[in-house]
């Protein structure tokens, strides 16, 4: 692996021409030469440009929901080989249970994208947000908001500590969205995302030009960004603000989303004293923090803060659960726990951040500064001096407002320890972090959860409370999830990398639409009141009942006839169902009460008359119903009242890995007089075709 890491552009891979300027990458236990990396030569712009001709075309064919099974397909693939990933990472520094977190965490990213793409985005390719505004008295005038993707590429720039994940993080979302991807990986653990890509591209799966890999420097790139583009980066704070300030992103219309380092945070509450389950499981997950991926991880914990009375016990505790837990070493070699950094610069950033911290007041009370003994490769003990090696270090701050401690990070296995006297200041020090992406509690007191998440929740993206009901189901400080939002204010970036279908929005633009109900229903693909709707007596004389997802069209309709409601019909529900509410039955109080003339039927009833109206009893092409949503019951209907129902296909989403799809219908009833008595949408799913006689 020593020749140059190739990128795959256009369609192709591509080394440069040159290998004069190419950076060396190195096992980060061994110091062996792993590979060499360069960019020379590499046309950027006809690397953009393919993806916002040949990606977008190939994406844009496809509607979310296809996109959404690729991505299940490209976790599969990625799964069937995902230990030729593993034995990359070693080379990273990163253990067996660190390469989980990134290999196995990132194809799960993959997995929650597809499974909320088909639930929660319509089979199609644009997003409608929102309810309906209606903007004129007639009905004849409406407003919407839709999301479609953006046109240009999303250009990722990816931090060296998850090579797998912080890829596929941002690739996933996109992907969904319909927006190729150019992804640029860090350089020194860069030859895990190629050999990423590869088994992506020979998959055969990728549309084309739908993921390109950069493997190298990109130092012109956002000179050749315009508006349409984005760029999604994880890293430092500092290099953040650096690109922030390109004129593509200020002037240009480039966004420009950004995940950084941040100095986190974890609160021991003040009733979780040593010998409570709360304190043990603050300090297993501070000991987790420090040393999984060897710290390296953008959500450690950096600042322990807890009561003063609680900092020798915490100390002690952390100390013990170290010498108990943790080996250092080789990840290759048998025992080890904590593997090296990523580098060998990375190593010395780190011990130039531990002086400036212990320069500003910390007192270093676990570990040392100097190269550890560690478990080399061959199982044997000893230095390694060609190794990124530094053993888990804690520092004490005994003035918890020191400026060090709350600005500087040393992003590695270090944490320091704050005393506080109060939750009002344990608040007040989460905040001078600056901007977090998540802050931890451990306490099982519900006033103090409360009390904390008041004080703190604005300033981080994501706050875990921990206790003994939570701590074994807990995914942990550390670990983001595809269902949350994943960043954070302020010094964290302000990003959203991950959020849910949040993330897939940030891919694509929201738009107000106007016009006639016509018009929105040709725009949404879902039937609005007023468009055109074809009662099927008057039309082809099928019920819509009868049809397939292959036959049924938007705004086909069924428009029964009337049913009268009668005293008896009333009490005979009541007594059935045991909702003998007043309302219904006793007509001096339910006069007396200002929502009604007197005696009404029960809602539910109206509903399940409704549904006699307009189904069609027998089997057929829809099989069941799955649900009612967005009920209001709007005008009361009195004993000698007529109701009537109209119920209208207002929304057709086949599922692509199914024989059936869902059909939304839009149910109105009515009474004599042509007011509405209740809207709902009906569920139902529908076979994609007639049985066969």
């Amino acid at each position: 692996m020593t020749e140059i890491l190739p990128s795959y552009v256009r369609g192709a891979w591509w080394t440069p021409s040159s290998d004069a300027d190419a950076a060396e990458v190195r096992d980060a236990s061994t110091g062996e030469v792993v590979a060499r990396v360069s960019t020379a030569g590499l046309d950027l712009a006809a690397v953009l440009d393919h993806a916002r001709t040949a990606g977008q075309a190939s994406l844009g064919e496809l509607t979310f929901h296809q996109r959404a099974v690729l991505l299940k397909k490209l976790a599969l693939a990625l799964t069937e080989r995902k230990q030729e990933l593993y034995a990359l990472s070693s080379r990273t520094g990163a253990t067996t249970q660190d390469s989980w977190v990134d290999i196995d965490g990132g194809i799960g990213v993959l997995f929650a994208y597809s499974s909320k793409g088909r639930r929660e985005l319509p089979n199609a390719k644009v997003y409608v947000d929102g309810a309906v505004e209606n903007l004129s008295r007639d009905g004849s005038f409406l407003g919407r908001h839709i999301y479609t993707r953006l046109p240009g590429v999303a250009v990722q720039i990816n931090a060296f500590n998850f090579p797998v994940w912080g890829s596929l993080e941002k690739f996933a979302p996109a992907f969904l969205a319909g927006v190729p991807t150019v992804v640029k990986p860090a350089t020194p653990t860069g030859y895990v995302t190629e050999a990423m890509v590869r088994i992506m591209v020979e998959s055969g799966l990728l549309p084309e030009g739908s993921l390109q890999l950069v493997s190298g420097s990109v130092p012109e790139l956002f000179a050749h960004l315009r508006l349409g583009d984005l760029v999604a980066f994880t890293g430092s704070a500092s290099t953040a603000e650096r690109l922030r300030a390109h004129d593509a992103v200020q002037t240009g219309g480039v966004r420009f989303t950004s995940e950084t380092d941040s100095i986190n945070a974890s609160i021991l509450g003040t009733d979780a004293v040593a010998g409570t389950p709360e304190f043990d499981a603050y300090v297993k997950q501070l000991v987790a923090e420090m040393t999984s991926k060897a710290g390296q991880k953008c959500t450690a914990i950096r600042r322990a803060i807890v009561p003063e009375d609680a900092v020798d016990d915490v100390i002690a505790a952390v100390r013990a659960r170290l010498a108990e837990r943790i080996v250092v070493g080789d990840p290759r070699a048998e025992g080890v726990t904590m593997g090296p950094l990523a580098s060998t610069a990375q190593r010395d950033e780190v011990l130039r951040q531990v002086t400036r911290l212990r320069d500003g007041g910390g007192e270093l009370v676990i570990g040392s500064t100097e190269a550890p003994a560690v478990r080399r490769g061959d199982g044997t003990e000893g230095p390694a001096p060609d190794g990124a090696f530094v053993t888990p270090m804690l520092l004490r701050f005994a003035d918890a407002q020191s400026p060090a401690v709350n600005e500087i990070e040393a992003f590695g296995p270090v944490s320091s320890i704050l005393g506080y006297r109060s939750l009002a200041e344990a608040a007040a020090l989460v905040a001078r972090g600056g901007g977090s992406l998540v802050t931890s509690v451990a306490t099982h007191d519900p006033e103090v959860a409360t009390t904390l998440a008041a004080g703190i929740a604005a300033y981080n993206g994501r706050v875990l409370f921990l206790d003994r009901d939570d701590a074994r189901s807990s995914t942990g400080h550390g670990s983001p999830l595809p269902n949350l939002v994943h960043g954070g204010p302020g010094r964290a970036g302000g990003g959203e990398e991950l959020g849910g279908i949040r993330a897939v929005l940030h891919h694509m633009q929201r738009t107000a639409v106007q016009g006639s109900p016509e018009m929105m229903t040709a725009l949404t693909g879902v039937w609005h009141q007023g468009a055109a709707a074809r009662p099927f007596e008057a039309n082809d004389g099928v019920h819509p009942f009868r049809k397939s997802l292959a036959e049924l069209r938007i705004g086909d309709q069924v428009a029964s006839p009337s049913r009268t409601v009668t005293l008896e019909d009333i009490e005979t529900f009541a007594a059935f169902t045991g909702d003998t509410f007043y309302a219904h039955m006793d007509e001096e109080s339910a006069a007396a009460n200002p929502f009604f003339p007197g005696r009404v039927a029960h809602g539910y009833l109206l509903v399940s008359w409704a549904a006699g109206l307009f189904v069609d009893p027998a089997p057929g092409p829809v099989l069941a119903n799955s649900g009612l949503e967005n009920l209001r019951f709007v005008t009361p209907v009195s004993p000698g009242d007529e109701i009537r129902v109209e119920l209208t296909a207002k929304q057709i989403t086949p599922r692509e890995t199914d024989e059936y799809g869902e059909v939304r219908w839009d149910a109105v009833l009515k009474n004599q007089d042509d007011e509405i008595v209740a809207t709902y949408d009906v569920l139902t799913l529908v076979a994609k075709e007639l049985a066969a006689a």
